[in-house]
Protein backbone atom coordinates (compact mmCIF):
# COMPACT_ATOMS: atom_id res chain seq x y z
CA UNK A 1 0.00 0.00 0.00
CA UNK A 2 3.03 2.00 0.50
CA UNK A 3 3.82 1.85 -2.67
CA UNK A 4 0.69 4.47 -3.49
CA UNK A 5 2.91 7.29 -2.03
CA UNK A 6 5.92 6.28 -4.15
CA UNK A 7 4.77 5.19 -7.84
CA UNK A 8 3.01 9.22 -7.59
CA UNK A 9 6.25 10.76 -6.46
CA UNK A 10 8.48 8.88 -9.26
CA UNK A 11 5.76 9.58 -11.86
CA UNK A 12 6.42 13.20 -10.87
CA UNK A 13 10.58 12.19 -12.56
CA UNK A 14 9.13 11.85 -16.20
CA UNK A 15 6.72 14.99 -15.55
CA UNK A 16 9.56 17.35 -15.60
CA UNK A 17 8.67 18.84 -18.95
CA UNK A 18 5.45 19.60 -16.97
CA UNK A 19 7.43 21.23 -14.03
CA UNK A 20 9.69 23.35 -16.45
CA UNK A 21 6.94 24.92 -18.43
CA UNK A 22 5.14 25.49 -15.04
CA UNK A 23 8.12 27.71 -13.80
CA UNK A 24 8.58 29.61 -16.33
CA UNK A 25 7.56 32.91 -15.64
CA UNK A 26 10.41 33.13 -12.70
CA UNK A 27 12.65 31.31 -14.75
CA UNK A 28 12.43 34.87 -16.71
CA UNK A 29 12.33 36.64 -13.46
CA UNK A 30 16.09 34.52 -12.77
CA UNK A 31 17.95 34.95 -16.19
CA UNK A 32 19.44 37.99 -15.23
CA UNK A 33 21.57 35.14 -13.54
CA UNK A 34 22.78 33.82 -16.12
CA UNK A 35 23.87 37.09 -17.82
CA UNK A 36 25.73 38.15 -14.78
CA UNK A 37 27.71 34.96 -14.31
CA UNK A 38 28.90 34.80 -18.03
CA UNK A 39 31.34 37.49 -18.39
CA UNK A 40 31.57 37.04 -14.44
CA UNK A 41 35.15 38.08 -13.24
CA UNK A 42 36.69 38.67 -9.68
CA UNK A 43 36.68 42.34 -9.68
CA UNK A 44 33.04 42.40 -10.17
CA UNK A 45 32.37 39.99 -7.41
CA UNK A 46 30.52 42.52 -5.36
CA UNK A 47 28.34 44.03 -8.00
CA UNK A 48 27.39 40.82 -9.59
CA UNK A 49 26.47 39.27 -6.11
CA UNK A 50 24.60 42.17 -5.12
CA UNK A 51 22.49 42.04 -8.37
CA UNK A 52 22.46 38.33 -7.78
CA UNK A 53 20.60 38.96 -4.41
CA UNK A 54 17.97 41.01 -6.05
CA UNK A 55 16.71 38.80 -8.70
CA UNK A 56 16.79 36.36 -5.45
CA UNK A 57 14.46 38.73 -3.32
CA UNK A 58 11.97 39.60 -6.75
CA UNK A 59 11.70 35.92 -7.13
CA UNK A 60 10.46 35.84 -3.33
CA UNK A 61 13.11 33.84 -1.77
CA UNK A 62 12.86 35.62 0.73
CA UNK A 63 15.48 37.76 2.50
CA UNK A 64 16.83 35.22 5.16
CA UNK A 65 17.46 33.06 2.41
CA UNK A 66 18.97 35.48 -0.12
CA UNK A 67 21.10 37.16 1.96
CA UNK A 68 22.56 33.12 3.12
CA UNK A 69 23.06 32.16 -0.33
CA UNK A 70 24.93 35.07 -1.81
CA UNK A 71 27.15 35.07 1.45
CA UNK A 72 28.45 31.55 0.78
CA UNK A 73 29.09 32.07 -2.67
CA UNK A 74 31.01 35.74 -1.41
CA UNK A 75 33.04 33.29 1.06
CA UNK A 76 33.10 30.50 -1.63
CA UNK A 77 34.74 32.87 -4.36
CA UNK A 78 36.97 34.42 -1.72
CA UNK A 79 38.18 31.16 -0.60
CA UNK A 80 39.54 30.62 -4.13
CA UNK A 81 36.88 27.69 -4.16
CA UNK A 82 34.76 29.19 -7.29
CA UNK A 83 36.93 30.52 -10.14
CA UNK A 84 34.10 31.13 -13.23
CA UNK A 85 30.43 32.14 -13.52
CA UNK A 86 29.74 28.43 -14.55
CA UNK A 87 31.31 27.04 -11.09
CA UNK A 88 29.15 29.92 -9.14
CA UNK A 89 26.00 29.02 -10.66
CA UNK A 90 26.05 25.30 -9.98
CA UNK A 91 26.84 26.36 -6.01
CA UNK A 92 23.71 28.77 -6.18
CA UNK A 93 21.64 25.57 -7.65
CA UNK A 94 23.36 23.03 -4.79
CA UNK A 95 22.59 25.70 -1.83
CA UNK A 96 19.30 25.69 -2.80
CA UNK A 97 19.01 22.23 -3.46
CA UNK A 98 20.57 21.49 -0.44
CA UNK A 99 18.29 23.59 1.56
CA UNK A 100 14.91 21.72 -0.35
CA UNK A 101 16.25 18.10 0.49
CA UNK A 102 17.30 18.55 4.63
CA UNK A 103 14.51 20.47 5.36
CA UNK A 104 11.63 19.22 3.60
CA UNK A 105 12.80 16.12 2.42
CA UNK A 106 9.85 13.82 2.94
CA UNK A 107 8.25 14.60 -0.50
CA UNK A 108 6.68 11.46 -0.97
CA UNK A 109 3.27 11.24 0.73
CA UNK A 110 3.22 8.85 3.66
CA UNK A 111 0.06 6.90 3.29
CA UNK A 112 0.86 4.65 6.13
CA UNK A 113 0.35 0.33 6.11
CA UNK A 114 -3.14 0.27 6.86
CA UNK A 115 -6.10 0.89 4.50
CA UNK A 116 -7.61 3.70 4.19
CA UNK A 117 -5.20 6.11 4.18
CA UNK A 118 -6.55 9.51 5.17
CA UNK A 119 -5.65 12.85 3.63
CA UNK A 120 -7.39 16.14 5.12
CA UNK A 121 -6.75 19.17 3.16
CA UNK A 122 -7.14 22.74 4.17
CA UNK A 123 -6.28 26.29 3.64
CA UNK A 124 -8.19 29.38 2.86
CA UNK A 125 -10.85 30.25 0.81
CA UNK A 126 -9.89 31.03 -2.92
CA UNK A 127 -6.69 28.47 -2.98
CA UNK A 128 -7.42 25.79 -4.85
CA UNK A 129 -8.15 23.58 -2.11
CA UNK A 130 -11.04 21.41 -3.60
CA UNK A 131 -9.56 21.78 -6.76
CA UNK A 132 -6.59 20.23 -5.66
CA UNK A 133 -8.60 17.70 -4.02
CA UNK A 134 -9.97 16.58 -7.58
CA UNK A 135 -6.60 16.88 -8.58
CA UNK A 136 -5.18 14.38 -6.49
CA UNK A 137 -7.90 11.80 -6.97
CA UNK A 138 -7.24 11.83 -10.40
CA UNK A 139 -3.80 10.63 -9.61
CA UNK A 140 -4.82 7.94 -7.34
CA UNK A 141 -7.47 6.49 -9.60
CA UNK A 142 -4.80 6.40 -12.13
CA UNK A 143 -2.62 4.16 -9.72
CA UNK A 144 -5.87 2.20 -9.40
CA UNK A 145 -6.81 2.94 -5.68
CA UNK A 146 -10.40 3.26 -4.65
CA UNK A 147 -10.82 6.69 -3.72
CA UNK A 148 -13.78 8.07 -1.09
CA UNK A 149 -14.15 11.85 -1.18
CA UNK A 150 -15.66 13.42 1.92
CA UNK A 151 -17.34 17.26 1.70
CA UNK A 152 -16.21 18.77 4.65
CA UNK A 153 -16.92 21.89 3.50
CA UNK A 154 -20.24 22.68 5.25
CA UNK A 155 -20.21 26.79 4.79
CA UNK A 156 -20.17 26.72 1.18
CA UNK A 157 -22.85 25.06 -0.82
CA UNK A 158 -20.57 25.35 -4.57
CA UNK A 159 -17.69 23.16 -2.53
CA UNK A 160 -20.11 20.46 -2.35
CA UNK A 161 -21.49 20.49 -6.14
CA UNK A 162 -17.80 21.16 -7.29
CA UNK A 163 -16.71 17.86 -5.50
CA UNK A 164 -19.38 15.88 -6.64
CA UNK A 165 -18.33 17.30 -9.95
CA UNK A 166 -14.85 15.72 -9.25
CA UNK A 167 -15.79 12.54 -8.03
CA UNK A 168 -17.84 11.85 -11.15
CA UNK A 169 -14.95 13.11 -12.90
CA UNK A 170 -12.61 10.95 -11.33
CA UNK A 171 -14.68 7.49 -10.55
CA UNK A 172 -14.72 8.39 -7.07
CA UNK A 173 -16.88 7.77 -4.41
CA UNK A 174 -18.24 10.45 -2.32
CA UNK A 175 -19.66 11.17 1.41
CA UNK A 176 -22.42 14.29 1.17
CA UNK A 177 -24.48 15.47 4.25
CA UNK A 178 -27.48 17.50 2.89
CA UNK A 179 -28.25 18.80 5.77
CA UNK A 180 -27.71 22.62 5.72
CA UNK A 181 -26.84 22.40 9.81
CA UNK A 182 -24.32 19.76 8.89
CA UNK A 183 -20.99 20.05 10.46
CA UNK A 184 -17.54 19.17 9.20
CA UNK A 185 -16.19 16.54 11.81
CA UNK A 186 -19.55 14.93 11.23
CA UNK A 187 -19.21 14.64 7.35
CA UNK A 188 -15.35 13.72 7.92
CA UNK A 189 -16.42 10.51 10.26
CA UNK A 190 -18.75 9.15 8.39
CA UNK A 191 -16.46 9.36 5.24
CA UNK A 192 -13.72 7.56 7.16
CA UNK A 193 -15.95 5.08 8.87
CA UNK A 194 -17.53 4.33 5.70
CA UNK A 195 -13.40 4.28 4.16
CA UNK A 196 -12.78 1.33 6.36
CA UNK A 197 -15.97 -0.61 6.19
CA UNK A 198 -15.80 -0.73 2.89
CA UNK A 199 -12.11 -1.00 1.95
CA UNK A 200 -11.22 2.10 0.03
CA UNK A 201 -7.39 2.93 -0.40
CA UNK A 202 -7.40 6.42 0.38
CA UNK A 203 -10.10 9.04 1.89
CA UNK A 204 -9.94 12.57 0.40
CA UNK A 205 -11.27 15.01 3.36
CA UNK A 206 -12.20 18.28 1.92
CA UNK A 207 -12.66 21.01 4.75
CA UNK A 208 -14.24 24.44 4.68
CA UNK A 209 -11.61 27.31 3.55
CA UNK A 210 -10.76 29.88 6.50
CA UNK A 211 -8.60 32.86 7.37
CA UNK A 212 -6.03 31.51 9.99
CA UNK A 213 -7.01 34.14 12.23
CA UNK A 214 -10.32 33.79 12.22
CA UNK A 215 -9.90 31.26 15.64
CA UNK A 216 -13.13 29.78 15.42
CA UNK A 217 -12.87 28.49 12.25
CA UNK A 218 -9.48 27.47 13.12
CA UNK A 219 -10.38 25.47 15.94
CA UNK A 220 -12.98 23.07 14.11
CA UNK A 221 -10.26 21.92 12.09
CA UNK A 222 -8.90 20.46 15.51
CA UNK A 223 -11.95 19.23 16.18
CA UNK A 224 -12.07 17.80 12.66
CA UNK A 225 -8.42 16.07 13.11
CA UNK A 226 -9.70 14.66 16.28
CA UNK A 227 -12.82 12.82 14.70
CA UNK A 228 -11.09 11.53 12.24
CA UNK A 229 -8.54 10.06 14.75
CA UNK A 230 -11.38 8.62 16.86
CA UNK A 231 -12.66 6.67 13.67
CA UNK A 232 -9.16 5.57 12.66
CA UNK A 233 -6.27 5.77 15.07
CA UNK A 234 -3.20 7.07 13.22
CA UNK A 235 -5.33 9.09 11.29
CA UNK A 236 -4.82 11.37 9.43
CA UNK A 237 -2.04 10.00 7.89
CA UNK A 238 -1.38 13.78 5.76
CA UNK A 239 -2.89 17.14 6.22
CA UNK A 240 -2.38 19.09 3.81
CA UNK A 241 -2.24 23.07 3.79
CA UNK A 242 -2.90 24.40 0.23
CA UNK A 243 -1.29 27.56 -0.72
CA UNK A 244 -1.49 30.11 -3.15
CA UNK A 245 1.59 30.81 -5.04
CA UNK A 246 0.47 33.91 -6.03
CA UNK A 247 0.73 35.54 -3.24
CA UNK A 248 5.01 34.64 -2.77
CA UNK A 249 5.93 35.29 0.65
CA UNK A 250 2.47 36.38 2.44
CA UNK A 251 1.70 32.97 2.37
CA UNK A 252 4.04 32.38 4.91
CA UNK A 253 2.22 33.86 8.09
CA UNK A 254 -0.97 32.12 7.14
CA UNK A 255 1.34 28.17 7.05
CA UNK A 256 2.75 29.34 10.51
CA UNK A 257 -0.90 29.36 11.94
CA UNK A 258 -2.34 26.33 9.94
CA UNK A 259 0.52 24.46 11.35
CA UNK A 260 0.04 25.94 15.26
CA UNK A 261 -3.27 25.09 15.69
CA UNK A 262 -3.47 21.62 13.24
CA UNK A 263 -0.36 19.82 12.60
CA UNK A 264 0.64 20.75 8.84
CA UNK A 265 2.36 17.59 7.11
CA UNK A 266 3.09 18.89 3.82
CA UNK A 267 2.27 21.95 1.35
CA UNK A 268 -0.01 22.04 -1.70
CA UNK A 269 1.45 25.17 -3.83
CA UNK A 270 -0.94 25.94 -6.47
CA UNK A 271 -1.06 28.46 -9.11
CA UNK A 272 2.65 28.82 -9.48
CA UNK A 273 2.30 28.65 -13.11
CA UNK A 274 0.61 32.41 -13.00
CA UNK A 275 3.71 33.96 -11.29
CA UNK A 276 7.13 34.88 -10.98
CA UNK A 277 7.68 34.32 -7.19
CA UNK A 278 8.45 30.42 -7.59
CA UNK A 279 10.95 31.36 -4.51
CA UNK A 280 8.26 30.94 -2.33
CA UNK A 281 8.64 27.29 -2.56
CA UNK A 282 11.89 27.19 -1.03
CA UNK A 283 10.94 30.34 1.49
CA UNK A 284 8.43 27.88 3.06
CA UNK A 285 10.14 25.30 3.11
CA UNK A 286 13.19 27.30 4.61
CA UNK A 287 10.88 28.85 7.27
CA UNK A 288 8.63 25.85 8.80
CA UNK A 289 11.12 22.82 7.53
CA UNK A 290 7.72 21.10 6.22
CA UNK A 291 8.44 19.75 2.74
CA UNK A 292 6.44 20.70 0.08
CA UNK A 293 4.85 17.39 -1.35
CA UNK A 294 2.63 19.11 -4.66
CA UNK A 295 2.70 21.71 -7.10
CA UNK A 296 0.11 23.49 -9.42
CA UNK A 297 1.58 24.69 -12.53
CA UNK A 298 -1.36 24.55 -14.78
CA UNK A 299 -4.84 24.21 -15.01
CA UNK A 300 -5.31 21.18 -16.45
CA UNK A 301 -6.45 17.82 -14.37
CA UNK A 302 -2.64 16.45 -14.22
CA UNK A 303 -0.63 19.98 -13.69
CA UNK A 304 -0.68 18.70 -9.76
CA UNK A 305 2.56 17.69 -10.23
CA UNK A 306 4.52 15.60 -7.42
CA UNK A 307 6.82 17.90 -6.16
CA UNK A 308 10.77 16.77 -7.04
CA UNK A 309 13.54 19.30 -5.36
CA UNK A 310 16.02 18.54 -8.42
CA UNK A 311 13.17 19.05 -10.73
CA UNK A 312 12.60 22.11 -9.04
CA UNK A 313 15.97 23.90 -9.27
CA UNK A 314 16.59 23.05 -12.89
CA UNK A 315 13.57 24.29 -13.78
CA UNK A 316 14.21 27.89 -12.33
CA UNK A 317 18.07 27.53 -13.22
CA UNK A 318 18.10 25.34 -16.57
Amino acid sequence: FTRLGRLIKEKAKSDVDKLFSGFSKTRENLSVVDELLTYWNLADTDRVLDDLEEALLVSDFGPKISFRIVDTLRDQIRDGKLKSGTEIKASLKRCILELLTTKGSKTELQLGFRKPAVIMIVGVNGGGKTTSLGKLAYRFKNEGAKVLMAAGDTFRAAARDQLEIWAERTGSEIVIDNDKKAQAPSVLSQAVKRGKREGFDVVLCDTSGRLHTNYGLMEELVSCKKVIAKALPGAPNEILLVLDGTTGLNMLQQAKEFNDVVGITGFILTKLDGTARGGCVVSVVDELGIPVKFVGVGEGVEDLQPFDAEAFVEAIFP
